[in-house]
């Protein structure tokens, strides 16, 4: 019996359901509260790895953890630059929903969140009218990460994460639930 992809899940209707309609709640709430609580993002990994494995077996679960990695991972490293405090609600949310989608799914997935998440936020700074100081704080970031990287010594930590006031706060939720609808209407196109 051939192993089945993630491009060809027994259950799409409700993998695809549950991804779309879990972001879409994250959307809502991180709007709402500036936040995506752990208590949707837990039970929809959860969830997700459950299907998959009732679905597919060992190979589904390995597929759906592969899923939940590509998405939580750059996530994580985003957080982790930006320090600002919050609970990372956004690479957990990417990470439940990777659970979902398994790795070929996911691949889609995170390059229509970052594309939609880097036109919306552009938009957002422009509408805040903030968006010379948001390139100015991506440049600051990148030398600040580019000198650490290459390993001149001491760099203050100003280079490394500009200041919390400096800083736009933006509902990532939003770009994630767009990025997501794209993700499903191109992968519906494809097939």
């Amino acid at each position: 019996m051939p192993t089945l992809s993630s491009w060809d899940h027994p259950m799409v209707m409700l993998q695809w359901g549950a991804a779309l309609g879990t972001s879409l709640t994250a959307a809502i709430w991180d709007v709402a509260s500036g936040r995506i609580p752990n208590y949707l993002t837990a039970p929809a990994w959860l969830l997700g790895m459950a299907v998959a494995l009732y679905a597919r077996g060992g190979s589904g679960l390995l597929d759906a953890f592969e899923g939940t990695l590509l998405l939580a991972a750059p996530f994580i490293v985003l957080f982790l630059i930006a320090s600002n405090d919050g609970g990372a609600g956004d690479a957990k949310l990417m990470g439940a929903l990777g659970a979902w989608l398994g790795f070929h799914n996911s691949v889609v997935a995170l390059v229509t969140v970052t594309a939609c998440g880097a036109i919306i936020g552009i938009g957002y700074a422009m509408i805040k009218g903030r968006l010379g100081s948001v390139l100015a704080n991506l440049k600051t970031i990148c030398w600040g990460h580019m000198l650490k990287a290459g390993g001149n010594g001491q760099v203050p930590a100003e280079l490394l994460s500009p200041p919390k006031d400096k800083m736009l706060q933006a509902p990532y939720g939003v770009s994630i639930f767009a990025g997501m609808c794209c993700a499903a209407g191109g992968i519906w196109l494809w097939h």
